[in-house]
């Protein structure tokens, strides 16, 4: 029973180790690569309160070397999902009754543990699974995930805070109340952050959930499941499977108590999804929240008045860390003519220096694209540039998938700005450049606005701030994070609520109040406290 309004300790963004030489942080986080890579796991799926091992089991490989094996993952079948449901359904009560300050103190928890005994952990996890360097895991893995956590409690308190008014005689109260039935979480293999988040939030406002990592990150997601159950996350509230989409599917959007979808992924995907949610509409008791951050085509717009250097900066560091496999990768950039040569030295300079390899290599920049799936997509695109009499390779364009799923950081030139790869989603390490007339820039930003169907994130460098300030306005739509003078990547929690709308998603803005507030329904109460006991009113006198 609450007993009082508690504050909850402020969130404050969590500081991001160097991992310079010799530093603590690094002997620690080598000696846990190595450990890890020495051992192999049998990762369970958790449903309820048991962990469940299947005969059907999968390896688990790093991108950067695939022969090695770091374990095996028990898959599921149809009856994993109906059980991980039921687990769900069945813990909701005892779970959305608990006092709000005791499911605060469980992920505050979760996140102190993050930063101190799980750091070293989660972070190796995230290198070997996701071939992330150092820096890359540890914006990710730790101290994003560690943010969302304590962030979103902040958030959560204020919205059980807010409050309506009362006129005198009456008192109006409003309650959040968890959505009736289950949520579906369905997570990238990106951002383990994000694999953490999305089942973390809807849990945190009182639901249940079923999660769904993507396979290339049941590694790191596994060692976050860990966390999540030793801060004393109770059996049922989140659910860890490990199934193929459409067998999930089947089962959890024809379950009548389906109350919501948080979903990372692609926007072909998350479309198919909401369709298959219409059709059964019919089905389920209630209307069901659907979430999604979806893909990406992410620009740069330079402007005659722009920083050669910055700008070229900018562009290597937000097309390839992480070898572009990021949401908001930097992945078409329009460059005014008088910068073109300039900024071109700069990318070809810049672009030789990247050192490619294992990231448990801390020398290395760039390390391997996700799996071999993914390699065979972004290479296509790159031959089709080389054969194409409207591209040329500026930097870049080999590959070699031998050891690892290795590709170069690519630079194309385009003449054509509706070429294939100023136009499509690559998910790789691929820059587009368009070079366009310095005088025309208004026509510019037209290119920019109606090239892509999507709108998550972009950029505009410029030093003149008309220039800055007619960006800003023609793109108003064009992406939900725009940055000025930055790179279109780096989003942090607490300072740039993150999302896109057009096709890369319903803008939900992980990290957010507006993102927890799709998982609560709310109640009003009105309380009379002397009622009226004759129907007639004054003027009928």
């Amino acid at each position: 029973m609450l007993k009082g309004f508690f504050n909850v300790p402020k969130p404050v963004n969590e500081p991001v180790l160097s991992y310079a030489p010799g530093s603590p942080e690094r002997a620690e986080l080598q000696a846990m690569l190595e450990k890890m890579r020495a051992e192999e796991v049998d990762v369970p799926m958790y449903i309820g309160d048991q962990k469940i091992f299947t005969d059907t089991k999968l390896p688990l490989n790093p991108p950067h070397d695939h022969q090695h094996v770091l374990g095996y993952f028990s898959e599921g079948d149809k009856g994993h999902v109906e059980q991980a449901v039921n687990a769900a359904l069945g813990a909701k009560k005892a779970w959305e009754e608990m006092s709000w300050e005791h499911r605060a103190s469980i992920f505050l928890k979760a996140a102190d543990l993050l930063a101190g005994p799980y750091r070293a952990k989660v972070n190796a996890a995230t290198m070997l699974a996701q071939s992330k360097t150092a820096y890359q895991a540890e914006i990710d893995a730790a101290c994003e995930l560690i943010d969302f956590l304590r962030f979103n409690v902040q958030y959560m308190t204020e919205i059980y805070q807010e409050q309506p008014e009362s006129s005198r005689g009456i008192w109006n109260r409003l309650e959040q109340r968890a959505l009736e039935g289950f949520v579906f979480a369905i997570t990238p293999f990106n951002f383990t952050a994000i694999a953490g988040n999305l089942p973390a939030a809807p849990a945190l406002m009182g639901n249940t959930v079923v999660w769904k990592p993507a396979y290339t990150q049941i590694y790191s997601a596994q060692v976050v499941m860990e966390v999540f159950r030793e801060a004393g996350v109770p059996d049922g509230v989140i659910n860890l499977i490990y199934v193929d989409g459409p067998v999930a599917g089947d089962v959890i959007f024809n379950h009548p108590d389906f109350a919501g979808l948080h979903f990372t992924g692609s926007t072909a995907v998350f479309k198919s999804l909401w369709k298959t949610i219409g059709t059964n509409i019919d089905k389920y008791k209630s209307y069901p929240r659907i979430v999604g951050e979806t893909g990406g085509k992410d620009f740069v717009i330079a402007h005659k008045s722009a920083d050669a250097r910055a700008l070229a900066t900018a562009l290597i560091r937000g097309a390839f860390e992480f070898q572009g496999q990021k949401c908001s990768a930097a992945s078409r950039a329009y460059i005014p003519s008088n910068l073109w040569e300039e900024v071109k030295a700069y990318l070809i300079e810049d672009a030789k220096e990247i050192t490619m390899g294992s990231p448990e290599d801390f020398s290395n920049f760039f390390t391997a694209v996700i799996d071999e799936r993914a390699f065979d997509k972004i290479a296509g695109y790159i031959d089709n540039a080389k054969e194409s009499p409207l591209a040329e390779i500026v930097a870049g364009g080999n590959y070699d998938k031998s050891k690892g799923y290795f590709i170069e950081p690519t630079i194309i030139k385009a003449e054509d700005n509706q070429f294939t790869t100023m136009v499509e989603e690559i998910f790789g390490p691929v820059l587009t450049i368009y070079v366009y007339d310095a005088e025309r820039f208004e026509e510019a930003l037209y290119m920019v606005d109606n090239t892509s169907p999507y709108a998550l994130t972009g950029s505009i460098f410029a030093q003149d701030r008309y220039a800055i300030e007619l960006a800003a306005k023609s793109l108003t739509h064009s992406a939900g994070n725009f940055y000025i003078n930055d790179k279109p990547t780096g989003a942090v929690v607490g300072q740039q609520p993150f999302g896109g709308s057009r096709g890369s998603g319903t803008n939900d803005k992980a990290g957010s109040k507006l993102n927890l507030l799709r998982w609560v329904s709310p109640r009003t109460i009105k309380e009379t406290f002397v009622p009226p006991t004759d129907f007639r009113y004054p003027f009928m006198g």
